[in-house]
């Protein structure tokens, strides 16, 4: 049976509220779960003290018995001190693609030609 700590959601529309719960992966996300681990209120300020309230012990507990966090949940771990996140980079997946290049490419080639065109009058005006 593989494990997840995840985000249950609740509330009303436009006004959500999560719970975080150990879940089976095979259950839907509002579904069955085996423990109710806090909770998490995005509506409220960031430095707010029940915007997060998690049980971090048995948060840590439930990871030693193999639950895989998701990774909003691994985010919300990190900052209560439970576990390392370890962050993803993928510089690749921002470059421009291959006619967006091309194209930067020829504008920095006409933008070098007209800098040159300009300079040259003035030095020879010099």
């Amino acid at each position: 049976m593989s494990l997840k700590i995840r985000l249950s959601r609740g509330g009303a529309k436009k006004r959500p509220f999560y719970r975080i719960v150990v879940a089976d992966a095979r259950m839907p996300r509002d579904g069955r779960f085996i423990e109710r681990l806090g909770t998490f209120d995005p509506l409220k300020a960031k430095d707010h003290a029940e915007r997060l309230v998690v049980d971090a012990e048995k948060a840590a507990e439930w990871i030693t018995k193999g639950a895989q966090p998701t990774d909003r949940v691994a985010r919300l771990l990190e900052t209560v001190g439970v576990g390392k996140r370890e962050t993803r980079n993928n510089p690749v997946k921002g470059l421009p693609k291959k006619k967006a290049q091309e194209r930067t490419a020829a504008n920095a080639a006409a933008a070098e030609k007209a800098a040159a065109a300009a300079a040259a009058p003035a030095e020879e005006a010099a």
